[in-house]
């Protein structure tokens, strides 16, 4: 198990140092992130000349680089050249993420709550009504788009009925509805998957000589059945939690959250360098850290894989 670590933590670095060369490249391909404010709010050449210097962009490409890996390592992420002028990027993320991370956490809890059991369901009661009504709502959540979800349910609960609020973060109830949006599919992939599992691990030849045995139905679906099936099952898990990352960005621009993924989009429009560059490493050093933890389950659900390992 050490050495896969040590294996897995080069390759994690390999992989970020890319990322960051990646994004830090392509935003300055992107032009002058002071053009915008030129043209709206009649910036003079001298004044964007002062504000190139001062946030280094006149420097040859390769040096900003260097700065900024530089910069990087010591735990300075710069600051916000546009977006929020002159506030440190950390600050404006973390801000940002409490906010995402409260969308999050409600919905992969709410995914696994729910889809988990559905899945179960539909496994040991196929052919039944009540596994079939588990798996049509299954195939109905994972159709529709998460942004479709969410217009949906704006104009029914807030515009027509006036039950929930469609806009912000100030109370609870804001996080109602994208918490609802953001957990329909995750429930919907999880539920599938799990049966899918479910259905295989339960045509084996250990669980027809457990029901031999006269062990009851419980302990054959529970404690034979389930545990083996989870192993194909928390990769979904891991996928599934990264898909909200990629979700909250879509659902907080639709809800007007100012989170994670409302930041992101801000500073993507508004060319700003470092919020970009830093908000994109955020993502990569979250996605790494999910697939590292899904592969460390394996060896927990599986010894055969620790072994290996």
């Amino acid at each position: 198990m050490g050495g896969f670590l040590i294996r897995r933590g080069l390759k994690t670095l390999l992989t970020l140092l890319v990322v960051v060369t990646v994004v830090f490249l392509l935003t300055r391909l992107s032009g002058n992130p002071f053009e915008m404010e030129y043209q709206e709010e009649g910036l003079t050449p001298e004044m964007m000349q002062q504000l190139e210097e001062y946030y280094g962009l006149n420097e040859p490409v390769w040096k900003q680089y260097l700065i900024y890996l530089r910069e990087l390592a010591q735990g300075n992420a710069g600051k916000s050249v546009t977006t929020y002028a002159g506030k440190p990027v950390t600050t404006v993320y973390w801000q940002a993420i409490k906010m995402t991370g409260k969308l999050i956490v409600w919905c992969f809890f709410l995914g696994i709550l729910f889809g988990v059991p559905l899945g179960i369901i539909g496994a040991v009661k196929r052919n039944t009504a009540i596994g079939e009504a588990a798996m049509a709502f299954a195939f109905i959540g994972y159709a529709f788009p998460d942004f479709v979800i969410a217009i949906g349910l704006i104009l029914i609960f807030s515009y027509n009925l006036g039950w929930l609020p469609s806009m912000g973060d100030a109370t609870p109830a804001h996080l109602v509805m994208p918490v609802i949006t953001l957990s329909i599919r995750r429930m919907a992939a999880i539920s599938r998957f799990t049966r899918s599992s479910m259905l295989d691990v339960m045509s084996q030849d250990y669980i027809r000589t457990a029901r031999g045995k006269g062990l009851t139905e419980r302990i054959v679906t529970y404690k034979h059945a389930l545990r083996n099936s989870l192993i194909p099952v928390v990769t979904i898990f891991g996928a599934q939690l990264s898909g909200l990352i990629a979700g909250s960005i879509v659902i907080e621009t639709v809800f007007s959250r100012p989170g994670f993924g409302y930041t992101l989009i801000a500073a993507v429009t508004a060319k700003d360098y470092p919020l970009v560059q830093f908000g994109v490493l955020i993502v990569a050093v979250v996605v790494i850290t999910i697939n590292l933890i899904v592969d460390i389950l394996y060896g927990v659900i599986d010894p055969r894989i620790r072994t290996e390992a």
